[in-house]
């Protein structure tokens, strides 16, 4: 196999796919490389770990058409560290040499037949704008969990709602809700687990995007798009299991309302958390027209500003992760942001002013 083509584009492809790729122990050794496949002036490069596949395609000047797996790692840092310009890839047995500019490399390739048949993604596809899916799921997915040892966790569910999809995100201590009203996914009453870890790497590859194509299988999920470089598909399995029952954990109503600037918001808690060290919680002192902010970290020192803001409730303190509530902050839109608080001890809520389709649940931390 020999191909010939710009190392720039190579690159982007070349990470997508790499992201992919088997980084737990015990794995087939096969799956820490890419499979290159060359032929008809295109060049696929898929990365797998048989729960996540990424295949990446960019159009490249094809002398002798060929397959090859290579090792993921070292391939994409030695095309990223090429001068600019064209860069050839040729393989030759057990060998693959890698040459730009005044640059030459070569390094073990991995036995392709050794590499797993990888099912072909099904389901009938269904064309969405980018731009929205991508912006709904940044909302979301941070708040997603990231143990492994509560799998359903470490999902976004997306459900079908009133002509619409809604993505759901909890990892038990925040919970965030966004709905993309235009967005027909799924069938009416339909609801699927996708694992976060994979819309991490969709929203990377959306970028400038104008629109994603979304096949939904028995047992898995595929999105195609098509970038400046060349096209990317996203395939992974769907989390089997029940998502826990959200909309109990929202109050119907809240007793205590305040109505604050988001952006001078943001900026005085990041300005506070410094202080939060060690997990200290964020102290929010609910007042009539100023929020308090303050964090005390005993034997380091502490932090306390105030924030204008409408306040319509009693005077109330209620702490929170600093780290969570910076995210919910950052999530939110508009100039204005709404939080909504029961006590101090039961979730709370924080919401966009001008309404919109974002929610974010937050759980206070006990405090002495």
């Amino acid at each position: 196999m020999k191909f010939r083509c710009e190392r720039d584009a190579l690159v982007d492809q070349l990470t997508a796919s790499s992201r992919a790729v088997s980084n737990r122990g015990g794995a087939l050794p096969v799956l820490t490389g890419v499979f290159l496949s060359a032929e008809n002036d295109m060049l696929t490069i898929t990365g797998s770990d048989l729960d996540l596949t990424v295949r990446a395609s960019l159009p490249v000047t094809v002398i002798n058409e060929g397959r090859a797996i290579v090792p993921a790692r070292l391939i994409v840092d030695i095309v990223r560290s090429l001068d600019s310009g064209a860069v050839e890839i040729s393989i030759q047995g057990d060998e693959a040499k890698i040459s730009g500019g005044r640059s030459n490399f070569a390094l073990r390739t991995l036995p392709v037949d050794d590499f797993p048949i990888l099912p072909e993604p099904s389901g009938n596809k269904v064309t969405v704008t980018s731009e929205a899916l991508s912006y709904g799921l940044r909302q979301v997915v941070m708040a997603a969990s990231g143990d492994d040892a509560r799998p359903i966790l470490t999902g976004v569910l997306l459900s079908a709602e009133e002509g619409g999809l809604r993505l759901v995100a909890t990892d038990s201590y925040r919970l965030a809700v966004r709905d993309l009203p235009d967005a027909t996914v799924l069938n009416e009453g339909q609801k699927v687990l996708v694992p976060s870890r994979a819309l991490n790497e969709l929203i990377r590859i959306l970028g400038d995007a104008d629109e994603v194509v979304v096949r939904l299988g028995d047992r898995d999920v595929t999105f195609d798009v098509v970038t400046d470089t060349g096209s990317v598909q996203v395939t992974t399995r769907l989390i089997e299991g029940e998502f826990p029952n959200y909309r109990q954990l929202i109050p119907s109503s809240y007793p205590n309302q305040v109505v604050v600037a988001r952006e001078p918001l943001l900026e005085a808690v990041r300005r506070v958390k410094l202080m939060a060290r060690e997990a200290t919680p964020l102290r929010i002192t609910q007042k009539l027209n100023v929020l308090e902010l303050m964090a005390i970290t005993q034997d380091v020192g502490q932090a306390h500003e105030e924030v204008d803001a409408k306040y319509d409730g009693e005077e109330l303190t209620v702490a929170f992760n600093a780290e969570y509530l910076i995210q919910g902050l950052e999530a939110a839109t508009g100039d204005e942001v709404v939080l909504e608080t029961l006590d101090a001890l039961k979730p709370a809520v924080l919401r966009s002013n001008s309404g919109g389709d974002f929610l974010y649940l937050l759980m206070p931390v006990r405090v002495s």
